[in-house]
């Protein structure tokens, strides 16, 4: 990997636990019930939460976007979704969410001018993504921008995440890796447990049959491990992923890009030690 690619990295590394806050923070829970959104699980919310920046879309429009879950998961809770509440009563919803989140998550942090700092380095980083052909990406950075520091940081991250994760759709369908593919090449390279995977929503007969594709690929053996080939591609995926990520990143400098990674460590840590996040997802992060 690239000294710059490894940089892009580090800063999604950094900046999706900043996000992913959103889908198992208490308060976000509260907010979503308060909506009429069942809580017993997360992904009644989850569905509404991310996808409502494209508007009250169906399911076509998410299982296109979001790749990687099971057509039937996404019928389960999409376009339902709208039944319960507006896009834009969800996404009135989604900043007081990530509000009260990010306060109790950062206490006095929130007010400070590094966060401050943090806020306006990584908004010039999403202010300047392409995001062309990227459609979760346009979506959200179409939305206004928060005068509020916290509130302007997570929405520039997630434009980030979601420009990333564009551009890794775009990464996958190029290897010929259709979404239950995907995963199950992921698997196979240890990037998660299987149980993590499973969350997709994928049946067991859909998972064999993604995996003998692949062994028929040469991507797989027999008992579901990664060939030299199936590594050697999912490697490949990867690296066009930092690849398509990196522009953005370009317009700061070295001695900014070192500051952001000083202001961003105390948030970091203060997100993954809140102990909302679980400590595996189907990302990979830190195994790829």
């Amino acid at each position: 990997m690239s000294e710059e690619l490894g940089r892009v990295r580090q800063m999604w590394h950094l900046l999706e636990p900043l996000h992913a806050v959103l889908y198992y923070a208490p308060e976000s829970f509260e907010e979503a019930a308060a909506l009429g959104y069942r809580t017993d699980e997360r992904w009644p919310s989850y569905f509404a939460w991310r996808a409502a920046p494209l508007g009250e879309v169906g399911t076509g429009r998410v299982v296109d976007t979001f790749y990687s879950f099971s057509p039937a998961m996404v019928r389960e809770y999409v376009p339902a979704a709208w039944s319960v509440a507006s896009s834009g009563a969800v996404l009135a919803a989604r900043t007081r969410a990530v509000d009260r989140a990010y306060r109790g998550l950062l206490g006095e942090q929130v007010a400070g001018p590094e966060l401050a700092e943090a806020a306006a380095l990584v908004r010039r980083v999403a202010e300047a993504a392409d995001t062309v052909g990227r459609p979760l990406a346009a979506a959200n950075a179409a939305l206004f921008w928060p005068e509020e520091p916290h509130l302007m940081l997570w929405q520039a991250a997630t434009i980030l995440r979601e420009h990333r994760g564009d551009g890794h759709v775009a990464a996958l369908a190029g290897a010929g890796l259709d979404p239950v593919e995907s995963l199950v090449s992921f698997a196979a390279i240890g990037a998660a447990r299987p149980e993590v995977f499973a969350s997709r929503g994928w049946g067991d007969e859909e998972w064999q049959a993604a995996r003998q594709r692949l062994v028929k690929r040469g991507l797989l053996t027999q008992d579901g491990t990664a060939t030299d080939a199936g590594r050697a591609l999912r490697t490949e995926v990867e690296r066009r992923t930092d690849e398509a990520a990196a522009a953005p990143w370009r317009g700061l400098g070295e001695e900014e890009r070192e500051r952001l990674v000083e202001l961003l460590g105390p948030l970091w840590v203060a997100a993954i030690g809140s102990g909302l996040l679980p400590s595996g997802t189907t990302l990979g992060i830190g195994k790829v």
